[in-house]
């Protein structure tokens, strides 16, 4: 089905429509300068679209969340864990949701982990939920920069990957990259190379006109002319576009952004108590007086010498305990105990952290555990450590101790993981299948259980091998030791149990 979406009005007075249907196929750049309309653009493209596709807007700015109002989407705020954002996306994708991604008041860094999250979510979406979406990506050049910043490196890789997966690979899969950055220089090119559709409007600099008229085909004297454009105006390129450099206007939209251009006011009359008005704390303004204490009177120095050859008083007795003293090696019991518990229960390991948390705090409770309980993090290191199953045999060795040291350096959700696999290598154990590995990360795609491998690998922490019987093996140097070979395609221990149970 063919779907024109009218973006407003083209050279000679005709209608710009750009082919829906190619779009998906194709992909689109939007490039443009600080005040250029780019933001525009997108808004027009969105709202003409919004009744015929599914859409996803990763926004910085906070700008596009004004279409929930009036086109229905959903606003996702991106101050959650990374590995909540990705449960939400493959959620988004499963019920064909149109969202906006709210990336307001995070930093840097922390705007492109929620983003490579949320697109790795929607990008690892099981394959009967691979619905075609438009993925709008605004101020592209801060998820997929050209060279490194401030940022950590760990940090550009994966927005970096998350949006090399997008526009390379999304076609599959159903998602269509629309991405908008004002500096083409500053955008990764493996990332703008993808696209085979190109809006590109007003632009200063050298560099940025010469790789815009590179894109567009133009000769590289003509690239003059994107100095000229006024805002809102744009040349199209691309199969869901033109077939030759077009020159267009974007059309009105029905919506608009919370942030808007600044606007010229004339100044109040200045008033005439103005000098107070600055330098006068206001009532509110509740300023601590800070007066240095004067110093003290020197002491005689037949004083300090009676003090000298004063006897040391006797020691106070100790003071007995108001409370009664807890006994560790109890409180230790119970804890393991409560622990044996949860992870008894099949469902535990596709529970969430937090609603995990609460049952072990009733049972704690109903167990009588003297002491405080474990805060949330404490819970989250303990549950990994148990989840991994160490015994006696392995606890007390080096090893062990310097797989638990690495793993304090991963994401709260991977740390049971890694200890399950560190374990199989320091008990020389077979290599867990991927089912396995899946179920102690709380899913049922074993596709998820390589990757982690491969994050694991990524980072250093071990290397995966195959034999000759198709096995798989893990290495891990900081321990010394590896896991012998195991069947990575074998069921998971709970199903295997289900089905000898039958």
């Amino acid at each position: 089905m063919k779907v024109g979406i009218d973006m407003g009005v083209a050279a000679g007075g005709v209608a710009a429509e750009l082919d829906l249907e190619e779009l998906l196929a194709t992909r689109l750049l939007v490039q443009g300068n600080s005040g250029s309309g780019k933001s525009h653009l997108l808004r027009r493209l969105i709202e003409q679209s919004a009744p015929w596709v599914q859409q996803c807007i990763v926004d910085p700015e906070g700008d596009f969340v004004t279409l929930a109002d009036r086109f229905g989407h959903q606003v996702v705020d991106a101050a959650r864990t990374e590995a909540e954002l990705t449960r939400i996306a493959g959620r988004v994708r499963q019920h064909r949701v149109s969202v906006v991604l709210n990336l307001e008041g995070l930093d840097v860094e922390q705007q492109m982990r929620a983003a490579a999250a949320f697109l790795g979510g929607m990008f690892d979406a099981e394959r009967d939920h691979w619905y075609p979406v438009l993925v709008v990506v605004d101020e592209a050049q801060l998820f997929a920069p050209a060279v490194a910043g401030e940022v950590s490196d760990e940090a550009r890789k994966l927005s970096l990957g998350a949006m090399t997966n997008l526009m390379c690979r999304g076609r599959k899969r159903g998602l269509a990259g629309v991405i908008a950055t004002q500096r083409l220089a500053k955008l990764a090119k493996n990332v703008a190379a993808e696209a085979s559709n190109f809006l590109m409007g007003r632009t200063f600099l050298d560099i940025d006109m010469a790789r815009a008229a590179d894109l567009l085909g133009m000769d590289r004297r003509q690239a003059e002319m994107f100095r000229d454009l006024a805002r809102g105006h744009f040349v199209a390129l691309g199969p869901a576009l033109s077939r030759r450099p077009l020159p267009i206007t974007i059309g009105a939209v029905e919506t608009s952004a919370r942030s808007t251009s600044p606007k010229l006011t004339p100044l109040p009359e200045a008033p005439e108590d103005a000098r107070d008005l600055i330098f006068t704390p206001g009532p509110e303004e509740a300023r601590a007086v800070v007066r240095k204490a004067p110093p003290p009177a020197p002491i005689p120095t037949a004083d300090l010498l009676a003090q000298l050859s004063r006897p040391k008083p006797a020691p106070m007795p100790a003071e007995q305990p108001v409370f009664a003293v807890i006994d560790e090696a109890e409180r230790e019991a119970g804890i393991e105990a409560v622990l044996r518990e949860i992870l008894e229960d099949a469902d535990a390991a596709f529970r969430s952290d937090a609603v995990l948390y609460q049952d072990f705090l009733v049972r704690c409770r109903i167990r009588r555990v003297p002491g405080e309980p474990l805060p949330l993090s404490g819970f989250r290191r303990r549950l990994a450590v148990a989840r991994a199953g160490v015994d006696e045999r392995s606890a007390d060795g080096e090893a062990w101790a310097t797989a638990l040291a690495l793993s304090e350096a991963l994401p709260d959700d991977l740390q049971g993981v890694f200890l399950m696999v560190a374990r199989a290598a320091t008990n020389g154990d077979p290599c867990p299948s991927d089912a396995t590995l899946a179920r102690a990360y709380g899913s049922h795609s074993p596709r998820r259980a390589r990757r982690l491998l491969a994050y694991f690998e990524e980072r250093g922490l071990l290397v995966a091998r195959t034999d000759f019987h198709g096995k798989r093996v893990l290495a891990f140097p900081d321990l010394g030791c590896e896991t012998a070979p195991g069947d990575p395609d074998a069921p998971g221990e709970a199903a295997g149990q289900r089905d000898a149970a039958e």
